[in-house]
């Protein structure tokens, strides 16, 4: 490769991490769910600062926000003017940060098996990340 090349990659990288460093993510959850506790370790272990909200009033929340009730999960987050909803890779976050789309947020719709907070082992199911525009049409923002 050339100088300019890793010059240009080191950069993209850099800046990649300081999104995750420079967000602070605002988790509503219910008192009582595991997984989401899970979740929330997976991303203060790739540099997010993350404020937990408990509240019994998750549907409440999900309303406020605009997620379609077909995209939930157990978890709603904000963060950067965005919704990240359920079990999304931290990676996904950092790259939504990063890119900054002209989108509501991104989702991983239920709950799936190996998504993070929801490892069994070497259980592992396919799952996507959904991109929700502002006009609510969605699109595939990563597959997993």
């Amino acid at each position: 490769m050339r100088r300019p090349t890793l010059i240009a990659l080191a950069a993209a990288a850099a800046f990649v991490s300081s999104a995750a460093s420079a967000a602070q993510l605002t988790v509503y959850k219910s008192p009582t769910c595991g997984c989401c506790a899970k979740w929330i370790e997976h991303v203060r272990q790739h540099g997010f600062a993350v404020k937990v909200v408990e509240t019994e009033d998750m549907a409440g929340v999900k309303k406020r926000l605009g997620i379609p009730d077909k995209l939930a999960s157990c978890h709603t987050t904000q963060v950067g003017g965005y919704f990240v909803e359920g079990h999304v890779p931290a990676a996904d976050i950092k790259r939504l940060l990063a890119q900054k789309p002209k989108a509501a947020g991104i989702s991983v719709p239920g709950m799936p098996i190996g998504a993070p907070g929801m490892e069994h082992g070497d259980h592992k199911q396919p799952y996507a990340t959904v991109l929700v525009g502002k006009d609510g049409k969605l699109s595939l923002f990563a597959r997993h």
